[in-house]
């Protein structure tokens, strides 16, 4: 192959197929390559938009950087429906397969461990947003669906910071944020994780505060290789 390769996720091997469809970023489709038992999820992409020089440019268009998101994250869902992906950052790009194998080389006993850690886990995403007269009272509720949202789930990251999940729509729209939290949850505890978020939203007070539940995701805010998360 030629081109540069931009780099999704690693996993361990997964017999299932991914969507025939699935397109990629710059619209070329995710491959793998294998390296001692690991898998790097990658494409292959111009290195006239992704060698390092523009790509720093790309990154300042905003349409260009949605696109690309969207894509990015389009394939590490896919790939959620079928294993458990470590999802590496967004806009990884190394020269060739070489590379992919050596960053799997070089850091494969930190991936098998966190993939350990993260097998049969999903993550979703908890945010309370409130008005201006409701945030004290909606700070105290969402103090409260923290803790029991904590202890449902295995870890729990306060604030996680997601490149790819922004906010500010839902902001202007609903008022300030006073709880934006991440939880990782056996897949198969899902159902009643999501049955906790929406029992409280029953017992909302009236106006101005609003809980957002979004998932399941690869675990973004829990396997970030380096000691990251």
């Amino acid at each position: 192959m030629s081109g540069l390769r931009y780099v999704y996720a690693v996993c361990r091997p997964f017999e299932a197929a991914l969507q025939a469809q699935l397109g990629g970023v710059a619209g070329c489709p995710p491959t793998a390559v294998h390296h001692q038992g690991l898998v790097a999820v990658v494409s292959t992409v111009p290195a006239a938009e992704f060698d390092e020089g523009p790509l720093r440019e790309r990154l300042e268009d905003r349409e260009w950087l949605t696109a690309t998101a969207r894509a990015h994250e389009q394939v590490i869902d896919a790939l959620t429906t079928v294993t458990t992906p470590l999802p590496l950052p967004f806009a990884t790009v190394l020269p060739d397969d070489s590379a992919v194998r050596v960053l799997l080389e070089t850091h494969a006993a930190e991936i098998r461990a966190v993939l350990d850690r993260l097998a049969g886990r999903v993550e979703w995403s908890v945010r309370v947003y409130a008005g201006g007269e409701r945030r004290v009272e909606a700070e105290r509720l969402a103090t409260r669906l923290h803790e029991e949202l904590r202890a449902a789930a295995e870890e729990n990251r306060l604030h996680p910071h997601r490149t790819l999940k922004v906010t500010e729509t839902e902001e202007r729209a609903w008022g300030g944020n006073v709880l934006d939290a991440a939880y990782l949850v056996p897949r198969r505890q899902s159902g009643g994780f999501v049955e906790m978020v929406d029992k409280a939203r029953e017992n909302l007070p009236e106006g101005g505060v609003r809980i957002h539940l979004t998932g399941p995701w690869a675990p973004y805010s829990f396997g970030a290789l380096g000691g990251g998360g």
